[in-house]
């Protein structure tokens, strides 16, 4: 389901994009600020959450591909270590400080895949991941330097006119994906929910492709 790898160095860029709750939904510094960008349609929203709590507003994309990190020196992005919020847990604290250069998400022609770049492993759920009609949640686990097709086009069309959407885990989204940092969750892991999660994120995917 993995693929390893071999990404180009960290780019160097000159603005930081930041999201944090006492600012707008964009920074200035985004690219997706641009005009050319306000033509285009956006194809995703990122929210980020901690345990259920969301933190900072949702991060629109535009373009191909976005970052999504802790720390990426001079990366461009959507940038989680400027995310505040007061009384974290300690368990919060020290998840967040395992993102570090995050992951790459990627929309490409056979869907959307996330590429690990931290040093710890992430745990993904998405609808084409499941088993159709299956009881079971399935969450995948992506080690560092490896590579997941996080949401498949082709396959969503298929679902959602054969699956069964009685899910226990929460109201069901078919173009929702959500991605965990660190931790697992689920029938094998002691966290059932993605909301007992530390730091987790939902990929919210728009219709367009």
């Amino acid at each position: 389901m993995g693929r390893a790898v071999s990404l180009p160095s960290i780019p160097v860029f000159s603005q930081v994009a930041t999201a944090n709750p006492d600012s707008p939904l964009l920074s200035p510094a985004d690219a997706s600020t641009s005009p050319d960008a306000v033509k285009r349609s956006h194809w995703c929203n990122v929210a980020y959450w901690e345990h259920r709590t969301r933190v900072g507003r949702l991060y629109t994309v535009y373009e191909q591909s976005v970052s999504i990190f802790y720390d990426l020196p001079q990366g461009n992005g959507f940038c989680l270590g400027q995310l505040n919020l007061e009384n974290r847990s300690e368990t919060v604290r020290r998840t967040r400080s395992k993102i570090g250069y995050g992951i790459l998400l990627s929309k490409e022609p056979d869907g959307v895949w996330a590429y690990n770049r931290s040093e710890h492993p992430i745990f993904v759920n998405s609808p084409t991941l499941d088993i159709p009609n299956c009881r079971t949640l399935i969450v995948r686990k992506v080690m560092p330097g490896y590579s997941i097709k996080v949401f498949d086009y082709e396959k969503s069309c298929l679902l959602q006119h054969t699956a069964d959407l009685d899910y226990a885990d929460g109201p069901y989204d078919p173009n929702s994906v959500r991605i965990s940092f660190a931790k697992g969750w689920g029938p094998c892991y002691s966290r059932q929910f993605i909301t007992s999660c530390p730091c987790w994120l939902e990929i919210l995917l728009s219709n367009n492709r």
